[in-house]
């Protein structure tokens, strides 16, 4: 699948809002605001419970990543999720 047709895809069901429960999340990180280095994706079953969280490395950009997109989405599709979120912006990797 193309990078902006799963980016698209996403978008779509972000813009939903809040629909109940599964929910999945998506938080970019980056050392920079202009590049995500990793994507968290997060799903909870149910309010209160403990997500389950992946990461995504890519190598350059992980916004622009077609297979991290795409796998992505499919998990998306696959958690059958009633609301997915979408933290704005690149959340900063701490150095340590």
């Amino acid at each position: 699948m193309h990078v902006d047709k799963a980016k698209k895809r996403i978008a779509k069901q972000v813009k939903k809002g809040f629909h109940g429960y599964p929910l999945v999340s998506l938080e970019y990180f980056g050392k920079t605001p202009d590049s995500a280095t990793q994507v968290v994706i997060s799903f909870t079953e149910e309010e209160g419970g403990e997500p389950q969280q992946q990461t995504f490395v890519s190598g350059g950009d992980a916004r622009e990543d077609e297979t991290i997109q795409s796998t992505l989405l499919k998990i998306i599709e696959r958690a059958d999720a009633k609301t997915v979120t979408e933290v704005d912006g690149i959340s900063s990797l701490g150095e340590n």
